[in-house]
């Protein structure tokens, strides 16, 4: 079979890539980031697609930590904002964090039909490709986007991953693919500052976030599945025992 890979964007996207597919997650502001920040600290973290799944799987977790948003706005009676940084900051990593988000954690939540889902993010996605060439032949990789738009740190994190399955002899699956990593090879992280999502974060007072995101850098070793709906890191050194990467500076 011929290795093929497609980058495609909005959660509704994924109902295209079901069996036979392995679909890469991507919402680099700020789902996917959270969600494996978490993962690599020793979280049990379960991404949903909503409050209603929220505030279900809440109920049959013990003391468990609601964590998201929902159109911007932390939900009333959530213990964390939907933020890297706020999960990188607490120590009771004994509790299972549900996570919701308006469109990342849908996005993996309807790519469940497809043979495997795995998460991406700014720090994590050089090692990605490597692992899915032993695995999948067909891959989609899919950004979230925000209001029906493709947002820059997404197109980046796309790209850097597709680039790598491109090297391994993947086929771009169409034009918008080879065009999107064109456009961000070769591209600092710094580039994505203009985008709307970044804007946001500005604007909302979420810096916090915004500096987490862009100091760390491919820094993860591990791969990040999600598997019977909870965030795995299948392979990869504790945090605890590694020395970071560099990383890059906001400005």
């Amino acid at each position: 079979m011929q290795k093929a890979v497609v980058i495609d964007y909005t959660p509704e996207s994924a109902a295209r890539y079901g069996p036979g597919w392995a679909v890469v997650a991507v919402d680099v502001i700020r789902a996917t980031t959270t969600a494996m920040t978490a993962a690599a600290r020793g979280w049990r973290c379960f991404p949903v697609p909503d409050m209603d799944a929220a505030a279900d799987l809440a109920q049959r977790l013990a003391d468990p930590i609601l964590a998201g948003e929902s159109g911007g706005e932390i939900p009333p009676g959530f213990e964390l904002d939907n933020s890297p940084a706020q999960v990188a900051g607490r120590a009771d990593t004994h509790r299972s964090l549900v996570l919701v988000s308006s469109s990342g954690t849908k996005l993996i939540h309807r790519a469940a039909s497809s043979d495997a889902v795995y998460l991406s993010c700014f720090r994590s996605y050089s090692r990605l490709a490597d692992y899915l060439v032993l695995h999948h032949p067909r891959v989609a990789v899919i950004g979230a986007g925000s209001k029906g738009q493709f947002r820059e740190e997404d197109q980046a994190c796309c790209a850097w991953v597709v680039e790598g399955l491109l090297k391994h002899g993947y086929l771009p699956l169409n034009a918008r693919t080879g065009t999107i990593v064109a456009r961000w090879r070769g591209q600092p992280p710094q580039a994505c500052l203009t985008s709307r999502s970044v804007a946001f974060l500005k604007r909302t007072g979420r810096i916090h976030d915004l500096e987490f995101i862009f100091s760390h850098i491919d820094d993860l070793p591990g791969i990040f599945a999600v598997r019977k709906g909870e965030v795995l890191q299948l392979c990869g050194e504790p945090l605890s025992s590694r020395r970071a990467l560099p990383s890059c500076a906001v400005s």
